[in-house]
């Protein structure tokens, strides 16, 4: 894809039912000769607990080093929101989110980290890669503390 004309960018979209109806749009990388980190963070993510249907809370943060494509960001956020009314466990959540970023843009490189909050007590963190970072990559840490309560 080399065009605009078939993404989300600059249209109007409504946001998708389900992260199955949502597409992640690529865009050509305008850097493709260099090896650079792209974050994306979304500190208020939502999802449904599968059990209770309880809405559920994360911070999510994805690193990525592009390829030959770039996601989309505004294409991203409505894929993150469309988890509003998807009942799943954390674990597939977080990993499902970043199979999907490789599906769509197939990166050099990739990383999620899922940084839950509380159900029933205990946070759970969740942390998936593609593989080992390119070499001479700078790969801040993701900068999320762990879950210290009223501590």
């Amino acid at each position: 894809m080399t065009d605009h004309e078939n993404t989300t960018l600059g249209q109007p979209a409504e946001l998708p039912a389900s992260p199955e109806q949502a597409r992640l749009d690529p865009v050509p990388n305008p850097h493709r000769d260099v090896n650079y980190l792209t974050r994306f963070v979304a500190p208020e993510f939502t999802s449904l607990c599968p059990v209770t249907g309880q809405p559920d809370f994360a911070h999510l943060v994805i690193d990525y080093v592009p390829d030959e494509y770039i996601v989309e960001s505004k294409s991203l956020k409505l894929f993150l929101s469309s988890f509003r009314n998807h009942g799943a466990f954390h674990e597939d959540c977080t990993v499902a989110i970043g199979k999907r970023i490789v599906a769509a843009i197939a990166p050099r490189w990739l990383r999620i980290g899922g940084y839950w909050y509380p159900r029933g007590g205990i946070p759970i963190d969740v942390f998936w890669q593609t593989s080992v970072p390119p070499e001479g990559i700078w790969l801040p840490e993701q900068g999320v503390q762990p879950y210290r309560g009223r501590g």
